[in-house]
């Protein structure tokens, strides 16, 4: 591989292409799906981490280093005989266009609520998902756990399951704290109360359209800098 002065996603497929080969890098030849699993999602936050910071020369190089795990992804499955980058470019062309029939289609929206809703109703006839139980299920479990609570329960309310109005989510919030301080008097195990404060806090936030993975963020700095 020669050194230019500019390269694009051609050459970082072929550079993928030789690291893996038999005169590549031995490290990256060891590697699969699951081992190099955790680099994608910690590649995934640095560059969330260079938006909060707004700092666009570090999120040039975090995009970069995203895109570097999805072309490594997708040679390992080349090589197994699966899938490869130009099936997942067709993929996600295909995906965008189907969920914006009113850029591409003739379906009309007034605002961008409707072309939310839009897609969420797509999105379950692609999923397959026929009842609200599958919704959920859909809900991507490797997501952190405040940020699934959070998915979680707006799905849940929209077919009226779970608290709409704020005062309801504050009640349902204290509800849950009452009962586990009476878990704590009594001795008793207080996990599962737990879980049940932290799923009420996250159904308040989305009740109050405030994003509680931000703000629990927001708060550990605030408590980082008290020091």
């Amino acid at each position: 591989m020669e050194f230019k002065g500019s390269y694009n996603i051609d050459d970082l497929l072929e550079i993928m292409k030789i690291l893996r080969s038999e005169n590549g890098c031995v490290w990256d030849r060891e590697q699969d799906h699951a081992s190099i699993r955790v680099s994608l999602i910690e590649e995934a936050y640095e560059a969330a981490e260079a938006i909060d910071l707004d700092n666009m020369e570090m999120l040039e190089e975090e995009l970069g280093d995203v895109l570097l795990q999805v072309v490594f992804h997708a040679r390992m499955e080349e090589e197994a005989g699966g899938f490869n980058f130009d099936n997942v470019c067709d993929g996600i062309c295909k995906k965008m266009i189907l969920r914006h029939p009113h850029v591409f289609g003739d379906v009309k929206v007034a605002n961008s609520k409707e072309v939310l809703a839009n897609w969420d109703e797509i999105k379950k006839v692609e999923k397959g998902q026929k009842s609200t139980r599958q919704t959920l299920e859909g809900v991507s479990k490797a997501m952190p756990a405040l940020m699934r609570a959070e998915k979680v329960y707006g799905k849940a309310a929209k077919v009226g399951v779970g608290c709409k109005e704020t005062s309801d989510a504050m009640k349902d919030l204290r509800s849950k704290l009452d009962a586990l301080e009476a878990q704590v008097e009594a001795g008793e195990s207080c996990k599962e109360g737990i879980g049940e404060l932290l799923f009420a806090a996250a159904g308040l936030c989305k009740t109050l359209d405030i994003d509680a993975e931000e703000q629990l963020a927001a708060k550990c700095d605030r408590f980082i800098n008290e020091f």
